[in-house]
C-alpha cells in the first residue's frame, strides 16, 4: 500500500483554473451551467488536461461477508453475499443493467464471500471467508486489512490496463452498513444512533438493536480514531478495504473516481485519511438514503451530483452519475467559444 500511496500526488489546480477561465468564454452566460461547470473544472484538475477524456469507464465490485451479520443486524441471511455474487456473474443486477447503459467494463471480486464462489468471470482475491465478528474479535488482522487494500490497488491497475479513464467502485456484504456505521462513528466522533440505518430494510426494533450491536463493538476494540487502517482492520470489512485500496491507485493514476453512497464514502473517507490528496480525484455520485451518508459527505466537504433517494449500494449511484461526467467533458471539448461562433460577448463588451 505504502507504495502506492508514495504515487499519489495533488490535483493539477493550475489546470483547473485554466479550465475556468477558458469555461467563461464558451457561448454561455459565465457560471450558467452551474455545477456542471465544477464538475468540468475538476476533471480538467485530475487529468490536467483542458479537454479531458472520461471514456471508457469501468465498474469494480467488491464482496465480502462479515461476521457481525450474525448478531442478527441485516433484513438477509449471510448466504445472500454468495447469491447476488453470482447474480452479478450471470449479468442479472442493478448495477448490470446500469453498467451496460453506459457501456462500462464490469469486473466483481470476490475479496472475502464466506463461501466458495464458482460464478464464471468473478476475480478470486479471497484474502479469507469473511470478517470475525467484531463485537468479539477484531474484524480483521492488521495483515489481512492491508492484503484487502492490496486487492483493491490490483483491481484499478487491471482497470487501467484495458483502458479504463473513469472508475467506479461498489460492494456486496450483507451486514456491510453495521461496519460501516462503527467505522465512521470512530472516525468522526458521531454517535451511532445518528448514523446507523434501515440497511437492507430493518424494521425500527431490529434497528435499536443493530445501533446496540455497533455500541458494544465500538467499546469491545477501542480503536484509535487517528490511525484508519486500525479503525478499519478493527471495525471495518474486507471489501471496503479493497474499496479503500481502490480509491488510493485511482488517485496515484490521476483517474476520475465516482464514488457510490454510504459504504462506498466510508470507504472513501477512510483513504483521505490516509492520504488527503485522494479527495481532488474524488466525484460524488448520488445522496443515499441511509442517514451515515449524510455525515460521511460533510466529513468530505463533498456536494453528490444526485439525489434519488437510493439505497442499494452495488455502484449503482456512481453509474447513474456517470452520464453527467460524459456532459461535463463534452461541454469543454464541444462547445464553441463567442470568438469562434462570432457571437458577441456582452460580458467583455
Amino acid at each position: 500500500m505504502h507504495a502506492i500511496v508514495d504515487h499519489i500526488q495533488s490535483v493539477d489546480l493550475h489546470a483547473g483554473e485554466e479550465a475556468r477561465r477558458y469555461l467563461d468564454t464558451l457561448t454561455k452566460p459565465p457560471g450558467s451551467l452551474g455545477a456542471l461547470e465544477e464538475l468540468a473544472a475538476q476533471l480538467c484538475a485530475i487529468t490536467g488536461e483542458l479537454k479531458p477524456s472520461i471514456t471508457p469507464p469501468a465498474v469494480i465490485v467488491f464482496a465480502a461477508d462479515h461476521g457481525v451479520a450474525a448478531e442478527g443486524v441485516s433484513a438477509f441471511p449471510q448466504a445472500v453475499t454468495a447469491q447476488m455474487v453470482a447474480n452479478f456473474a450471470q449479468g442479472g443486477a442493478a448495477i448490470n443493467v446500469f453498467a451496460r447503459q453506459i457501456g462500462a467494463r464490469i469486473e466483481v471480486v470476490d475479496v472475502g464471500v464466506a463461501s466458495d464462489i464458482t460464478a464464471a468471470g468473478v476475480v478470486n482475491a479471497k484474502v479469507c471467508r469473511g470478517t470475525a465478528n467484531m463485537v468479539v474479535a477484531d474484524a480483521m488482522q492488521p495483515e489481512q486489512a492491508l492484503e484487502a487494500v492490496n486487492v483493491g490497488v490490483a483491481a484499478v491497475e487491471r482497470a487501467k490496463k484495458t483502458g479504463a479513464k473513469c472508475i467506479m467502485v461498489g460492494e456486496m456484504g450483507i451486514a456491510n452498513t453495521t461496519a460501516s456505521s462503527a467505522m465512521l462513528a470512530v472516525l468522526t466522533g458521531e454517535s451511532v444512533a445518528s448514523l446507523a440505518g434501515v440497511g437492507t430494510g430493518i424494521h425500527q426494533q431490529q434497528l435499536t438493536h443493530k445501533v446496540a450491536v455497533i455500541e458494544r463493538a465500538i467499546a469491545a476494540r477501542n480503536a484509535d480514531p487517528q490511525d484508519p487502517l486500525e479503525v478499519l482492520a478493527k471495525l471495518g470489512g474486507l471489501e471496503i478495504a479493497a474499496m479503500t485500496g481502490a480509491y488510493l491507485a485511482a488517485a496515484a493514476h490521476r483517474l476520475p473516481t465516482i464514488v457510490d453512497g454510504f459504504i462506498a464514502t466510508v470507504a472513501a473517507l477512510t483513504a483521505c485519511r490516509i492520504c488527503p490528496a485522494v479527495r481532488g480525484y474524488l466525484i460524488f455520485g448520488h445522496r443515499s438514503q441511509e442517514p451515515g451518508h449524510e455525515v460521511a459527505l460533510r466529513a468530505l466537504d463533498a456536494k453528490p451530483l444526485l439525489d434519488l433517494g437510493m439505497r442499494l449500494g452495488e455502484g449503482s449511484g456512481a453509474v447513474l452519475a456517470y452520464p453527467l461526467l460524459q456532459s461535463a467533458a463534452a461541454m469543454i471539448a464541444e462547445m464553441a467559444t463567442f470568438d469562434s461562433a462570432g457571437v458577441s460577448d456582452k460580458a467583455r463588451a
